[in-house]
């Protein structure tokens, strides 16, 4: 009598994800063979695929078939070769740490790879500091709060942040990865020295300025359509001693934008390390960081003069400092600053902190019970007066629904690289105005309409604004976003991922 033999584990799940993979939404698919290597890392539980279903912004929805929790890079080359390999392909995103807000790394009846766990293995890329050399090999699933304590624990930063840094590294050099340093230092993707890339077939490949530089410059601001960033190596200098942190208030728009220009320009040389400008609106009680900022005596005038004027203007700025300087002699040098600005006389504070303690200034909050219908804009400086009256005034201050920050500061078209994917308007100033919104789970709708009133009043006023972290849903959409580059972000398309595999939540090329 023949002994029975029992089937090993690993086959019986290869065998359903296979399956699943190539049966759902796609009937007409083949068997996709699978790895024996993914069997347990390759997950199609409802926990898991309800966790890659959804995303910060809390407000697009959208199942994968499987999620892949990888333990090496390998793993992920091999998921990928796999899909490469299929009669008809599935869509394979990376989730950094789940930070967009409109989809963009979800992928529907595909694969999500959840770098997290990467990022939680011992195989994975880390973050090594090169001290002599000024610049980290950084791993594409890193946080950058971890690459920020990792390397200032060397007495180095790297030059360009974000303003939130539960980010992950690949996740901000997918878009462009800005915040106030971006004005001197040109966005995160103007600070990297190389990439490791895994293209649309599987295949790891080194790129930078030298070597593969198509694939380096469209994989910089590229939305992940090209490949994804197992490593990236990151400029670094010095980490500053101290950081004056500074916030002054306008009421008149025009001096407002004038002192934000005049430091990005240069004009003001030494001034800031830092800029950024925001918006006080009159909907009725003070927002956390100005209670957070300034002292209580002061608030009672600030509220009085955003109810005098609707609309107040914040410019925020640092200057960081490299000795244990006397601190008597930063207040000088903050007085000599903006001797010659125009803010409001008397509505001006600034406080000394720690370079950490100001680079993690947002903190970490999760709550799945809001949403996050979040709009960041790129506005010709030609313009932004027509967009301040327009928009800031006619919508925004009108139907007072605005609670969460609204930043608003000026960029420096030449400190980005005219060769990555990053699209910006073709002035050599232009604004990002970022209208953060946070809502409950059901009234989300009422801010979107208002994203929407807001890129209707552009459009018909002629303001050539660029979507920053866009959410199109058509190819002509998109067509008409990438503008001159659009010709080459296909092209490059069809040589590194031809299939049309990597990050479909973007719904740039799906329907091709």
């Amino acid at each position: 009598m023949a002994k029975s033999r029992s089937t090993p584990i690993h086959l019986i799940v290869m065998l359903l994800v296979t399956y699943f993979l190539c049966t759902v939404g796609k009937s007409n698919a083949l068997a996709c063979p699978l790895p024996p290597e993914l069997a347990t890392k390759l997950h199609v539980d409802q926990v898991a695929v309800d966790s890659a279903s959804s995303d910060y912004g809390n407000i697009v929805h959208s199942k994968p078939a499987a999620v892949l929790y990888p333990s090496s890079i390998e793993d992920i080359q091999r998921l990928v070769r796999s899909s490469y390999n299929c009669p008809i392909p599935f869509g394979i995103s990376v989730r950094g740490n789940g930070h967009s807000v409109n989809g963009q790394d979800m992928a529907r009846d595909g694969v999500v790879v959840d770098m997290k766990s990467l990022r939680e293995n011992k195989h994975g890329i880390k973050i090594r500091v090169y001290k002599n050399h000024l610049f980290a090999d950084v791993g594409g699933e890193q946080l950058w709060i971890d690459v920020l304590h990792t390397t200032a624990a060397q007495g180095l930063s790297p030059v360009s942040w974000t303003d939130f840094l539960y980010l992950s590294v690949g996740g901000t050099l997918s878009n462009a990865g800005i915040s106030g340093q971006t004005f001197l230092h040109g966005p995160q993707i103007s600070n990297v020295y190389e990439l490791d890339v895994i293209t649309g077939n599987g295949e790891l490949v080194t790129c930078s300025k030298r070597n593969n530089s198509d694939l380096f410059d469209s994989v910089l601001g590229g939305l992940g359509q090209f490949g994804i960033i197992t490593r990236a190596r990151i400029a670094l200098r010095s980490a500053p001693a101290k950081v004056r942190w500074s916030r002054a208030f306008y009421s008149n728009f025009s001096d407002f934008i004038r002192d934000q220009e005049r430091i990005a320009r240069g004009g003001q040389r030494d001034v800031a390390n830092y800029l950024e400008g925001s918006l006080v609106l009159d909907n009725g009680t003070p927002t956390e960081w100005i209670t957070s900022f300034f002292p209580p005596a002061l608030l009672p005038r600030i509220m009085s003069l955003v109810k005098k004027h609707g609309i107040i203007y914040c410019l925020e700025l640092t200057k960081y400092y490299f000795v244990d300087d006397i601190e008597s002699e930063i207040d000088q040098d903050l007085q000599q600053v903006f001797k010659d600005f125009a803010h409001v006389p008397g509505f001006i504070d600034a406080k000394f902190v720690s370079h950490q303690d100001f680079l993690t200034r947002v903190p970490n909050v999760e709550n799945e019970s809001l949403t996050h219908p979040w709009q960041n804009l790129f506005i010709p400086k030609s313009r932004i007066s027509d967009f301040n009256l327009g928009v800031l005034r006619e919508i925004v201050l009108k139907r007072n629904i605005t609670t969460g920050p609204v930043l608003f500061y000026p960029l420096n078209r030449h400190k980005w690289d005219a060769k990555s994917s990053a699209v910006i308007p073709d002035e050599d100033i232009f604004y990002t105005t970022s209208f953060l919104h946070t809502s409950g789970i059901d009234n989300w709708q009422v801010y979107d309409d208002q994203n929407k009133a807001v890129v209707r009043f552009c459009e018909e006023a002629g303001i050539k604004i660029v979507k920053y972290l866009a959410d199109y849903t058509t190819i002509e959409e998109w067509i008409k976003h990438f503008g001159s580059k659009w010709t080459t972000f296909r092209e490059r398309k069809a040589q590194y991922d031809p299939k049309n595999i990597l990050s479909p939540g973007q719904k740039i090329f799906n329907g091709i």
